[in-house]
């Protein structure tokens, strides 16, 4: 009965991905929006990209910083549902990552820090991508998705999540090793790190082979008869800065501001402060000397900082815009869902932090969105691109408005049951308290509410299919 069921499956997969979609492309002008939405859409699984990066507080031209130039990010908010105000579980890499990816807050993964496997030492919780390998779909890894190390049993949690062994980019262990040319001609293990790319091992950087990788398998996946779920994990902008040189020209210095509120409140509580250990052990911040906990910074090495932050934002933002270029070019955008996220924030200066670990909004903020193809924006016609390469060194950039903003609090943890619900999937039933006995449930909410019976007109169909492909429970 099983083998017929796969079976079965198989070959509506074959169809969908070789006759009713590709058929869609031009369905809005030959039949109308019924057919791609009521049937070509509702039968078929869509592909999931989800887009993971590393320490990006919503520093980004969509959530209204319009001193950082991050135009193909904005282009896919442009075209997405976006969040305005989404919340990290946790400020820290592994707590953050194993949360989201499990669908259960770190009270009940036992992980705070980066010292344990919850499968071990919590529950066998199932993650995102183990459901939807075990519901028909092809998982992938590249770059950092989850965090590497104990937290994920050295392996990214191979084999349950992924169908194949995670990539990861080989210069990735030059990150922090002494690869920074200093004024003094020298190379540094430091924090400020902006290099000439053709002079570094390997000639290349982690992310840019990622961007590569990922493309390599979307290409792969053009011609499966398989949906795929696609984790593109991305390092910048995490310490150190390291990122190509020229994106410093796009933040001169002299234009750079301070932080807002740059002193450590008056009264706060030790605990509530993170002396940012971290980039005190860089060789340019160690040079500084300062005072430990507080500092403070010298205002011109402050400025330093925030511009290779955002320099690395930029640096960020091409590597995402090749990858949806891709996407657009392997005609995939008609049937792909992409989830862009961030693990937590970074405090560039306020309250006196230059870090995460701490509970404060900057570190605990990210950025949220979800595009689903002929749901955030109309399907691309025959020909035409949906997300089209954009230079951030264009001297003019076209100011780009994100599609639909939600304003609710929302939490990371929601990731899971809404892109199961976003793909078809049944979303997986609440958590009973307590559930570590329960492989499969979540702990979030399912955001599905929010994209419920937007922009479909008043086509009877285009909302009866929608609402049978959600299954929306919150």
């Amino acid at each position: 009965m099983a083998s017929g069921v796969l079976r079965d499956g198989l070959y509506m997969n074959v169809f969908c991905r070789f006759f009713l979609l590709p058929l869609g492309l031009f369905s809005s002008s030959l039949c109308g929006p019924a057919l791609d939405s009521v049937f070509a859409w509702t039968l078929c699984p869509l592909n999931v990209l989800l887009i993971i990066v590393d320490d990006l507080r919503p520093s980004l031209g969509c959530y209204g910083d319009k001193a950082i130039r991050s135009p193909n990010i904005d282009q896919l908010a442009s075209r997405s549902l976006l969040f305005q105000n989404a919340f990290a579980q946790q400020a820290v890499c592994a707590p953050s990552r194993v949360s989201f990816l499990t669908g259960r807050r770190p009270d009940t993964t036992r992980l705070y820090d980066f010292n344990s496997y919850w499968r071990i030492h919590a529950g066998n919780f199932s993650t995102i991508p183990q459901y939807f390998k075990e519901n028909g779909y092809v998982t992938m890894s590249v770059g950092k998705v989850f965090h590497p190390g104990i937290s994920s049993n050295y392996s990214d949690d191979s084999p349950y999540s992924w169908s194949f062994p995670p990539y990861h980019p080989s210069s990735e262990k030059y990150e922090n090793t002494k690869t920074c040319r200093g004024p003094d001609g020298q190379l540094h293990a430091n924090l400020l790190c902006p290099v000439d790319v053709a002079d570094v091992p390997e000639g290349t950087l982690p992310d840019k082979q990622s961007t590569e990788q990922a493309i390599r398998l979307l290409e792969k996946m053009k011609t499966s008869a398989s949906p795929f779920f696609l984790a593109v994990g991305y390092h910048k902008p995490h310490i150190p800065f390291r990122y190509p040189k020229e994106f410093q020209k796009l933040y001169p210095l002299e234009n750079i501001t301070l932080a807002p509120d740059p002193q450590v409140p008056a009264g706060l509580p030790p605990v509530a402060y993170n002396p940012w250990m971290d980039i005190r052990q860089r060789e340019d911040v160690q040079a500084l000397n300062l005072s430990v906990p507080y500092g403070p910074i010298p205002v011109d090495f402050q400025r330093k900082i925030r511009q290779s932050y955002f320099a690395s934002v930029s640096y960020l933002d091409t590597q995402v815009g090749h990858l949806l270029s891709a996407l657009d070019d392997l005609q995939l955008t008609n049937s792909t869902i992409i989830a862009f996220a961030s693990d937590h924030g970074w405090a560039l200066g306020e309250h006196g932090e230059w870090a995460k670990y701490s509970n404060f909004d900057v570190a605990t903020r990210v950025p949220l969105m979800f595009y689903v193809p002929g749901r955030t924006a109309p399907l691309p016609e025959a020909g035409e691109e949906l997300f089209p390469y954009i230079d951030p060194f264009d001297s003019v950039l076209e100011l780009m408005e994100p599609g639909r903003r939600v304003m609710d609090l929302v939490e990371l943890l929601s990731l899971s049951p809404t892109l199961a619900g976003l793909a078809g999937l049944h979303v997986p039933p609440r958590c009973p308290v307590p559930s570590f006995h329960v492989q499969l449930c979540r702990e979030g909410q399912n955001l599905g509410k929010h994209f419920q019976l937007q922009d479909l007109g008043e086509d009877p169909h285009l909302r009866v299919s929608w609402q049978q492909r959600f299954l929306v429970e919150e």
